[in-house]
């Protein structure tokens, strides 16, 4: 990066509106620059304004769809609408590690509109349906003065679970015909919904599906005054005459609402600053570990001249204990 873009000069472009800076900022986010670390300090007293709706759910039931729709509802809202970013994390390329693009194609709706700013990310092989720089990614958008960031999550089924440790409000998706929705329980995907979608509930078998959720619902144990997870009945395609998006939008304002008048929302923030930090340290950690002597100690591990316990107090009192 040259002196005429550094990436407070990036930062300051991205916040008049330069898509093309702000694209190369989350480039060095995403690619684990060491300039990363120059940006979030440049932009921390900008962030903290946006609101973060995270849409999860198994593949095929139409997160990309649905995202789309949020979209122009957003966007259309009477008062002049919100300044929308999209975070679609994508499956990786195996052959060059980038996004697939996916989303992209299907939000071509939206790309002449200067207020709507969409990428993909490569989720890299990490698992939780998000890559691993999402955190600053969604930092740098809210510093560029997006109102609001939609971070749709990468489809890997029932471990997707990592949104909600990023997001305000969590949407997860289901749809007929993609098995039984209360199967979906097991892993704890149902369980991180702050809202349910039942989409393409065009669908004869839609109702049955309401039904499971209702039911699993109102066996969940919950504190008085704590939210409970509407459901809310879409069909998110071009064209459809009721499509259910203007009723999530409602619930999504009255989640909003809660969050802001409860507390819950600096809760969540400050778990989520928590969350960050730790993965940041398992990172370092990591990456010391690979210059370390873990190669020797699990030969000897492996041998049995070691037991795994005694090697990884030896690792944590060369790596932690002793800075």
């Amino acid at each position: 990066m040259t002196e005429s873009t550094q990436p407070a000069a990036e930062l300051d472009r991205a916040r008049a509106g330069d898509t093309r800076s702000l694209a190369r900022l989350l480039s060095l986010v995403e690619n684990e620059s060491p300039q990363v670390r120059i940006v979030v300090k440049d932009l921390m007293q900008n962030t903290g304004t946006a609101r973060v709706i995270g849409l999860t759910g198994a593949p095929g039931v139409g997160k990309s769809t649905v995202t789309g729709a949020l979209v122009g509802a957003f966007r259309s809202l009477e008062d002049g609408g919100y300044r929308v970013a999209v975070l679609a994390v994508d499956p990786s390329s195996p052959f060059t590690g980038g996004a697939l693009l996916g989303d992209r194609i299907r939000m071509q709706a939206h790309a002449t509109d200067d207020h709507v700013f969409i990428r993909s990310m490569a989720n890299r092989g990490q698992l939780g349906g998000l890559a691993a720089a999402t955190p600053q990614a969604i930092r740098v958008l809210d510093a560029a003065g997006f109102d609001l960031i939609l971070v749709e999550t990468v489809g890997v089924g029932q471990d997707e679970v990592d949104i909600a440790s990023l997001a305000d409000s969590v949407i997860v998706l289901v749809a007929p015909g993609m098995g039984d929705a209360i199967q979906a329980a097991k892993a704890g995907i149902l369980e991180v919904a702050d809202l349910f979608v039942v989409n393409k509930a065009d669908k004869p078998d839609s109702h049955q599906v309401v039904r499971d959720l209702r039911g699993m619902i109102a066996l969940a144990e919950r504190k008085e005054g704590s939210w409970k997870p509407p459901i809310v009945s879409t069909v998110a395609v071009n064209g459809a005459r009721d499509d259910g998006i203007a009723e999530l939008v409602t619930r999504l304002d009255a989640h909003w609402s809660w969050l802001n008048s409860t507390g819950e929302l600096q809760r969540r923030r400050h778990a989520r600053a928590r969350e960050e930090i730790t993965a940041l340290i398992f990172a370092a950690l990591r990456h010391r570990l690979a210059a370390s002597n873990v190669d020797e100690l699990a030969g000897r591990v492996a041998d049995g001249t070691l037991n795994p316990f005694d090697a990884a107090e030896e690792l944590i009192a060369e790596h932690v204990t002793s800075r």
